[in-house]
């Protein structure tokens, strides 16, 4: 028992100062590449706290079960908006800026759509793969595009001097570490977690829908919550709808064009609805103050709580 709750303590720590280092180095490489915090959270923190899920579900496509390589991929989504959101707006109010009301949050929208449209036909082919993940690269070829351009006309308006840079290879070398720091600490949290778990005579089922689903969702959640902390709220908000986008394009896409996923449609109905509601709720939220209040924080952590105890007593 003593040993687990090491494995806890130690997790924590790694997430937490992960999360620390990753937003100071991504701020860093934001500013060096005149790309906006947004982009950058969209891009670098949001596809690199998702690559978790990106190796679970193409495994998982390869042995041909359906079920873990979408249930991994909704599950985190749900998670991402109800639970990591939720916490980091307590924290700090997120503020929604007009592109993230205009471009992002209905790109972020459209990828869940389109993606359970392509699971209720019963098979997410080969083809709808790659078209969701050629999807996904255009729209952040633009991104980079459009960020880089603004970035620099605002910086010719300024007429600030820059702020000191972190040295590239520290900056890179602080978000490798950071990285291996989120998903490491992750993984000894669960196992310190389930262990103890165990031991006071919990079931793996229950273990599974409570501690793995949280447990998972944990990088993105550091990674959001200490950006919020530092006020680099643009990241926090373009971590999750770089990681939302990122799941159903990239990770499903990718996992389908390797092996087609069959039975996409059977036992997943209500998840896929709650994550297209959950995705309207939040833009609903944005767009009615322009920020994400703490109020409707507490709302989607209060949601994904409810969820959680629908799926042990109902499943």
């Amino acid at each position: 028992m003593l040993y687990d709750i090491f494995l806890i303590l130690v997790g924590f720590l790694l997430l937490v100062k992960g999360g620390d280092y990753l937003v100071e180095s991504s701020a860093s490489l934001a500013r060096r590449a005149k790309l906006s915090k947004m982009v950058i959270g969209l891009t670098v923190v949001g596809f690199g706290t998702s690559m978790p899920e990106l190796l679970v579900s193409m495994q998982a496509s390869l042995v041909g079960n359906s079920g873990i390589a979408i249930g991994n991929v909704v599950g985190s989504n749900i998670a991402n908006v109800a639970l990591i959101l939720g916490a980091s707006a307590i924290i700090c109010p997120l503020p929604a800026s007009r592109s993230t009301l205009l471009i992002e949050m209905p790109f972020m929208v459209l990828s869940c759509i389109l993606f359970v449209g392509a699971a209720m036909t019963g098979t997410i082919g080969r083809i709808a793969g790659l078209l969701l993940f050629a999807m996904l690269v255009t729209f952040i070829t633009w991104q980079i595009r459009r960020s880089r351009k603004a970035e620099k006309e605002a910086a010719a308006l300024a007429n600030e001097n820059p702020e000191p840079l972190m040295p590239l290879w520290k900056a890179l070398l602080t978000l490798a570490v950071s990285f291996a720091a989120l998903v490491y600490g992750a993984d000894l949290l669960i196992d310190g977690a389930s262990a103890i778990a165990k031991q006071l005579g919990v079931t793996d089922r229950v273990i599974g829908l409570t501690i793995v689903a949280v447990g998972t969702s944990l990088p993105e959640l550091f990674a959001s919550v200490m950006a919020a902390w530092k006020g680099e709220t643009d990241m926090a908000v373009g971590n999750i709808i770089g990681s939302v986008s990122f799941n159903v394009l990239c990770v499903i896409g990718l996992s389908s064009a390797i092996c087609p996923i069959l039975d996409s449609d059977i036992g997943f109905e209500l998840d896929y609805l709650l994550m297209i509601a959950l995705s309207l709720i939040l833009w609903f939220f944005m767009r009615t103050h322009h920020r994400i209040e703490r109020f409707e924080g507490a709302f989607l952590l209060f949601f994904y709580v409810a969820y959680l105890a629908s799926l042990v007593v109902l499943r």
